[in-house]
């Protein structure tokens, strides 16, 4: 039986990302607490959620007895000197965010897990992105767009937000949400495949 691919996220960016790569998938929305633990360094706090997401869909999908089931979960935090900045509560926590973000550069930290079976492998990708300063009243209009909430940082660079990178050094779609380059190989590894052309996905 050919192996059926599950995303295991919330995001429509890395459900549009995964589509924009040619991967057919079907979406499981994890209940996942993203609370760091104390002492937990970025790096190891993306892997380990990225891993737990794709867990609970791996446990979903037995369930609900889907077989042949591969799952896939992905984490991204934003990293400011060593300091995680988190989803903001509200905009003036947006604000806030943004203002430390202003005229710096910053890390974003995304894993991702791929989950079959008893067999799991992750990634992590580091990218480094410069933000020019952003006066009071750029951040004041970009708080008040639906934009810098529920992400990461309090931004979205395929966004708006694109007019506030300097510099990126990394991988462009991984700040996004998904690295795809990493997540395909992964993907590969575990018998599933971009389709490309029409009918190879029935084949």
């Amino acid at each position: 039986m050919k192996p059926r691919l599950c995303l295991a996220s919330q995001s429509p960016r890395r459900a549009a990302l995964l589509r924009q790569a040619g991967f057919d998938f079907w979406i499981y929305k994890p209940m996942v607490d993203e609370t760091p633990v104390q002492g937990e360094y970025p790096a190891k706090l993306t892997e380990r959620l990225s891993a737990k997401k794709a867990e609970a869909a791996v446990q979903a999908a037995a369930s609900e007895n889907i077989e042949s089931t591969v799952c896939l979960g992905s984490d991204t935090v934003v990293v400011l000197d060593d300091l995680i900045l988190g989803k903001p509560v509200d905009s003036a926590d947006a604000a806030r965010i943004l203002k430390h973000l202003s005229g710096s550069s910053h890390e974003v930290m995304t894993a991702v897990t791929v989950a079959c079976g008893a067999w799991r492998e992750s990634r992590q990708v580091t990218s480094k992105v410069t933000f020019c300063h952003l006066s009071d009243d750029v951040i004041r209009d970009y708080c008040a767009s639906a934009e810098p909430y529920d992400k990461a940082g309090a931004y979205a660079i395929q966004g708006y937000a694109g007019s506030f990178v300097e510099s990126l050094s990394g991988s462009y779609s991984a700040v996004m949400g998904l690295p795809l380059c990493e997540t395909t190989a992964l993907l590969a590894l575990a018998g599933i495949h971009p389709c490309w052309k029409e009918g190879v996905c029935d084949e």
